[in-house]
């Protein structure tokens, strides 16, 4: 009796224990599950789990835990955000979570407008990577204040002054002649014009002379360097430019003479109290070749994409360039930067691509709040990163009629006109405000004359594959697919 009344308190002690051990163990995922609730299942997700409760406004995704949206992003990732932002009724400003950073974004022209035009978001978020490449001592990236505002003035008084850019004229002529050869020569040789590549290596050369005044023998090794943007390459970075800065100094020093129209010159050139040190020409000229390389031709290669697609709009333009300037491609006359004011059609077909297919939908790099700030009726804690959508404002229906349709004509029909250099958010490509991309100017020039001389010379025709319209978000939204097509000579 007495073991059958021990194994009884035994049992009765192990059923206590486990029920106790049960009862931890509740209480844990209990702990836990609150812990959750109110850290990640709040608007914006985890990052904004201390800032919720002061703007109650905001709508966005709570995401994954601790990754937010991170898992959701990828090569569409213009497209998922306009989606979720329509979805929760968020296109004016959404919240979301990236990892730990706090992020809104706007997806609609009133609250771009407060992000981009005022001086509440005058910083951009710098991260290791953009150390690494020397950003933070370039235009782009180098924080609000002295400095940067040198380098907004060099660069518009100097570097992409309209002077500048006339002067660069006769360089983009000749690069456009070397592209039409390569065009020709590829039809002849293959039966088929794979333009991606022309249109880089074009447009490499483009830069590199506008940047350096001559072509380079590591030209190439610098476009790989782009296309990698890698920071590890940038003691590489440092030491090739550094070179041809060190070299160019010499020879300025030698015959007392800065010449030149390249963007190397207009720097060497400057007062003795407005000159950069060397690393921060390393850093601006860089940037200038990150920049500046692949942007041009990835917009021609969309403009090209449509034109072989629509050959009634395409046919609509040459007899535009024809009118201007006279016959085909065989006339004398060839198109010059004094044609392109004459060629307001040829201009809206670049207006709408850029609408449809802009190569920053995100606008490239995000703004900093730079302290506590009302964005429409939201409040905005200091160090938030804000972006715009400017697809998503580009595709909104209440915005612009039959978004999804390809129509320059729409550009030539408004009461009044849309201008693409930032003071208009319903189409700001280049952004706005104190951080508009200052060589905007020059790339339309050398988009607007390319594509008239390619149009004047070649009509474009569908190759046997299907133009493929699919795209990818890299550095720039591209096209999945390389565009091949045929050419005959007009």
């Amino acid at each position: 009796m007495k073991f059958l009344i021990l194994a009884l308190l035994n049992i009765s002690l192990l059923l206590l224990i486990k029920s106790f051990t049960s009862l931890v163990l509740f209480s844990i995922f209990l702990s836990v599950s609150s812990f959750f609730l109110n850290n990640w299942l709040v608007p914006g997700g985890f990052a904004w789990r201390n800032h919720h409760g002061y703007s109650p406004l905001l709508r966005g995704p709570a995401g994954w835990p601790l990754l937010g949206v991170l898992p959701q992003m990828g090569s569409l990732a213009h497209r998922k955000l306009a989606n979720l932002a329509v979805s929760l009724g968020a296109t004016r400003l959404m919240a979301l979570s990236l990892g730990t950073t706090r992020l809104i974004i706007s997806s609609h022209p009133e609250t771009a407008r407060e992000i981009l035009s005022g001086s509440s978001f005058s910083d951009r978020p710098i991260k290791e990577s953009a150390r690494l490449l020397m950003f933070e001592r370039a235009i782009g990236f180098a924080p609000s204040g002295k400095y940067w505002r040198h380098l907004r003035r060099i660069a518009a008084n100097h570097m992409f002054s309209p002077r500048r850019i006339s002067c660069l004229e006769g360089l983009r002529r000749r690069v456009a002649d070397e592209m039409a050869a390569e065009v020709r020569r590829a039809m002849e040789e293959k039966g088929v014009v794979e333009l991606r590549k022309i249109l880089q290596k074009g447009s490499l050369s483009n830069i590199i002379e506008s940047v350096f005044g001559c072509s380079l023998e590591k030209e190439e090794e610098l476009g790989l360097m782009v296309k990698e943007g890698c920071h590890k390459l940038s003691s590489k970075v440092r030491g090739i430019v550094g070179q041809i800065v060190q070299e160019r100094k010499r020879s300025v020093a030698e015959v007392n003479n800065n010449g030149g129209n390249d963007f190397l010159s207009a720097l060497l050139a400057l007062p003795k109290e407005d000159q950069l040190s060397d690393s921060d020409m390393v850093a601006v000229l860089w940037e200038m070749i990150f920049r500046g390389t692949d942007t041009v031709a990835i917009l021609l290669e969309w403009i090209m994409a449509r034109m072989v697609l629509h050959q009634d709009i395409q046919a609509k333009v040459q007899q535009e360039i024809d009118a201007c300037i006279g016959g085909g491609g065989g006339s004398a006359t060839q198109v010059q930067d004094s044609h392109l004011q004459n060629l307001p059609y040829l201009q809206a077909v670049v207006k709408e691509v850029l609408r449809l297919h802009p190569p920053g939908p995100l606008l490239s790099w995000a703004r900093l709040a730079i302290h506590d700030v009302h964005v429409g009726k939201c409040f905005i804690p200091a160090g938030t990163t804000a972006m715009v959508n400017m697809w998503a404002i580009t595709h909104d229906p209440s915005i612009w009629k039959d978004p999804w349709t390809f129509r320059p004509e729409r550009f030539l029909e408004e009461a009044e006109d849309v201008s693409i250099m930032g003071s208009d958010l319903r189409l700001a490509p280049f952004g706005s405000g104190r951080r508009v991309c200052p060589g905007k100017a020059l790339g339309l020039a050398t988009v607007h004359l390319w594509l008239a001389r390619l149009l004047h010379r070649f009509r474009w025709l569908p190759a046997q594959q299907h133009v493929d319209l699919s795209e990818t978000l890299r550095l720039s939204l591209e096209m999945k697919r390389p565009l091949a097509c045929e050419v005959v000579p007009r």
